[in-house]
């Protein structure tokens, strides 16, 4: 039978049905008008995948499941796919096969409409559970076609149902995680470009490196998502960022995805090397680890997360953090390969103007929760669109944190020009964090508070050696202190010199509301007087010369 009539029977008699019928009663109400033996299903494959069909499409309500998910199952590419990985015991290809087919046809569409999703890339991630409960379904109707001697002679079958639960690659723990992050996801195809490069290296440590809010959570998210790569997301606030919890979550993965056996006590250097010798050729573990800053984790000689200094060959680590003290790298590493992409680095300026700039055309294109509040926005003011997107992008500094924030603030009339002199409660709640990571929450020393003074005061880039200066405090004090804010400060070189500022303007704004740095204090008009004394020290020196 073909699969076009059971779509049919299936939506006609499930829709029509009253809230007190039981799904059994829809269920058997459709076998009838199919044929089909009610009390053991057939054996030929056809007739099982048609059988499981319907008792997978009937949900415990009475209703369907959604009817473009339906018609997926019903192309005979689909159920082609389908045979064979059922035949190979490879679950895991028929899910690749489903994305690859989704993402190539207008299906795809039908999807994000009826399940309500944002774009294409959603759906990769929110599908997967309708494939494997499709997968489970067929084998609980294969079990039910079986005599109790063919029972005996396939019980490997049941094995399979029991590792159904293992099939999705994306720990729970982390699915809403990468649903937000990759949610508006655009460009930063050039990192994938250069760590696509990197894996024809024999093994090794690729580490995506940026200031607070340019996206390496994104980035992260988004490789797991398009590769199904094995994965951890450190979290500082929900603190899940502890060695202990790391290993636990990447054992546990690898030993689903891998079928491993007598590895549950196993350390991450021998659970990688049993990995490694299951590889076939042209496969590669890679492992994905977010947020190596937020680790909490105790100073010692070991590398963070403890991850081995060695690597087996095809194992291959894609790590993200943001900028960090040379001392406090914690990644040592015996003949392994190690590449940093620093997204700060000026021959990235031009690929992250244009990114961002790809992040607000996608908003005022394609989302559907602020589009037509944008648009409103910018034709009440008479504002030309690329002068919006051209001034916005210069507002955010190359920042997507900020534009994550600003851009749903402007859609819902919070500003009245391109000024964006209000910061959104989303972003004042972020710059929390980083002041209370700068520990400038409980009691911070005068010298800490002079240095954030001065910074704030002066605004622009200046070394520590003037910092110092007029702080009127030891230099190297001062840039221990530095040291520690390094993630918050940009830094640049200016006549051989290396000058710190605020890292984002508005972490500055930020800055400048706290009580701590109102400007009545006594401490704050005595620090203005030493900067306004410095200048006049250096404008005598130069008249001197």
């Amino acid at each position: 039978m073909k699969l076009d009539p059971v779509i049919g029977a299936i939506t006609k008699i499930a829709v029509a049905a009253t809230p007190q019928v039981t799904r059994q009663e829809v269920v058997i109400k459709i076998f009838k008008s199919l044929n089909f033996d009610l009390r053991q299903p057939p054996k030929d494959f056809e007739s099982v995948y048609n059988y499981a069909l319907v008792e997978y499409a009937v949900l415990e309500d009475g209703k369907t499941r959604p009817v473009s998910i339906l018609k997926l199952f019903r192309d005979n590419e689909i159920k082609d796919k389908f045979w064979k990985a059922f035949t190979s015991d490879n679950q895991a290809s028929f899910i690749d096969a489903v994305l690859h087919f989704v993402d190539s046809r207008d299906v795809g569409d039908e999807i994000i409409k009826e399940l309500n999703l944002a774009a294409i890339s959603d759906i990769k991630l929110f599908i997967r559970p309708y494939i494997e409960a499709f997968y489970q379904e067929f084998i609980n109707v294969t079990r039910r076609t079986m005599t109790p001697a063919e029972v005996l002679q396939f019980k490997e079958v049941s094995q399979v149902g029991k590792n159904i639960s293992n099939l999705s690659p994306i720990p729970p723990e982390f699915e809403s995680l990468i649903k937000e992050k990759i949610r508006n996801f655009c460009g930063r195809k050039f990192v994938f470009e250069a760590f696509d490069e990197f894996l024809s290296r024999p093994n090794g440590y690729f580490t995506v490196i940026g200031d607070a809010g340019m996206g390496k959570s994104a980035i992260a998210a988004k490789y797991v998502q398009q590769n199904q790569a094995i994965c951890y997301f450190n979290v500082l606030q929900q603190k899940n960022n502890r060695p202990e919890l790391f290993l636990k979550s990447i054992r546990q993965q690898l030993i689903n995805r891998y079928q491993l056996s007598n590895a549950e006590d196993d350390d991450l250097s021998a659970l990688l090397v049993k990995v490694s010798q299951q590889l076939k050729s042209g496969e590669r573990l890679v492992i994905v680890v977010d947020a190596l800053d937020e680790v909490d984790q105790e100073p010692g000689a070991e590398n963070i997360l403890h991850l081995p200094k060695t690597l087996p060959e095809k194992v291959y680590f894609f790590l993200t953090r943001r900028r960090y003290e040379p001392s406090k790298k914690r990644l040592y590493t015996e003949g392994v390969r190690e590449v940093e992409l620093d997204l700060t680095a000026s021959q990235y300026n031009e690929v992250n103007r244009h990114d961002i700039e790809e992040y607000i055309r996608f908003f005022l294109d394609d989302d559907v929760d602020y589009r037509a509040g944008l648009l409103k926005w910018i034709q009440d003011r008479n504002i030309n669109r690329k002068t919006f997107v051209e001034q916005v992008a210069a507002k955010s500094e190359n920042n997507f944190m900020y534009l994550r924030y600003v851009l749903p603030g402007i859609a819902r009339g919070d500003y009245d020009d391109l000024n964006l002199k209000q910061l959104p409660d989303g972003l004042q709640q972020y710059y929390q964090t980083h002041w209370l990571r700068m520990k400038m929450d409980s009691a911070p020393n005068k010298l800490m508070v002079i240095i954030l003074f001065i910074l704030v005061e002066i605004g622009t880039p200046i070394p520590c050696e003037m910092i110092a200066d007029i702080a009127q405090e030891d230099e190297y004090e001062v840039q221990q202190i530095l040291n520690k804010w390094v993630e918050y400060l940009k830094q640049q070189p200016i006549d051989e010199d290396t000058c710190y500022s605020i890292y984002h303007a508005s972490f500055l704004d930020f800055l400048k509301s706290k009580p701590i740095l109102d400007t009545k204090r006594q401490l704050y008009k005595e620090v203005n007087q030493r900067i306004v004394d410095y200048w006049e020290r250096e404008n005598q020196e130069d008249d001197e010369n």
